[in-house]
């Protein structure tokens, strides 16, 4: 099968346009093992009723996994703000509401978002067995909550169009705590657009009344587990709030 208008591609996947359809194919060296998960965890969070693409077939192409499903098409919400920055504070209103939809949903057979941190501060060699300690020890202390995360939620992540609003890239979903969903959403704004992530950390505490202080607790753990991206563009701005807790 020959594919031709790629859509996206990253360091595990192509994401290729296939008449009504996208289909994301795994590089070569990728085990099957992340495709079905991936799509077993995107197919739990479809029976949520959330609008999100739905999948049509896991399969192999060309010697490569492949997850067949909806093409949604359409402006995200990340091009949306930059073309109409005058009503940034609506759009980060509405991604707000929308993230607090996705955590309405219970999702019992996902997997546990404290043990994907707990995993990924274990992971690291760049930070000092101390600093790690604290992490996991403020990690385990944290509320035990089960809530759809979505994990990667983002403006690029929501699409709009004539049909709704849809969120896309569900591969990181896990039941957890709303707060750090939300701590994580901060950070990767914050990268980027630090003005739109004060909103969003505003707007949600205000919608949730829910203390800011409560919030940013969970900050220097979503940031060690950021590191495990290993982004160097990203690194000295994750290591300042991970530094947080050894000065605590």
């Amino acid at each position: 099968m020959e594919f031709k208008e790629l859509i996206s591609s990253s360091e595990t996947v192509d994401v290729y346009k296939c008449g009504d359809m996208a289909v994301k194919l795994f590089k070569v060296n990728r085990p099957k093992t992340n495709a079905l998960y991936e799509a077993l965890t995107h197919a739990r969070v479809e029976d949520t009723g959330l609008n999100v693409p739905i999948i049509h077939e896991v399969s192999v192409i060309d010697g490569r996994w492949a997850i067949t499903m909806d093409l949604i098409e359409g402006k995200t919400l990340e091009e949306v703000m930059k073309e109409d920055p005058a009503n940034l504070e609506k759009y980060i209103n509405d991604m707000v509401d929308l993230q607090l939809t996705i955590h309405s949903k219970v999702t019992p057979k996902l997997s546990k978002l404290k043990d994907k941190l707990a995993r990924q501060i274990n992971s690291l060699d760049t930070i000092s067995d101390a600093v790690k300690y604290e992490l996991l020890t403020r990690l385990e202390g944290m509320p035990k909550h089960t809530k759809l995360c979505h994990g990667n939620f983002t403006p690029a992540n929501i699409i709009l169009n004539e049909k709704g609003t849809y969120i896309v890239d569900w591969v990181a979903a896990r039941q957890g705590n709303a707060s750090a969903d939300v701590a994580r959403t901060y950070l990767l704004l914050s990268l980027d657009n630090p003005q739109a992530a004060e909103m969003y950390m505003n707007a949600f505490c205000k919608k949730t009344n829910t203390s800011k202080k409560y919030v940013q607790e969970w900050l220097p753990i979503v940031a060690a587990a950021q590191l495990t991206e290993g982004k160097p563009e990203q690194a000295d701005f994750l290591m300042k709030w991970i530094d947080v807790v050894a000065y605590e």
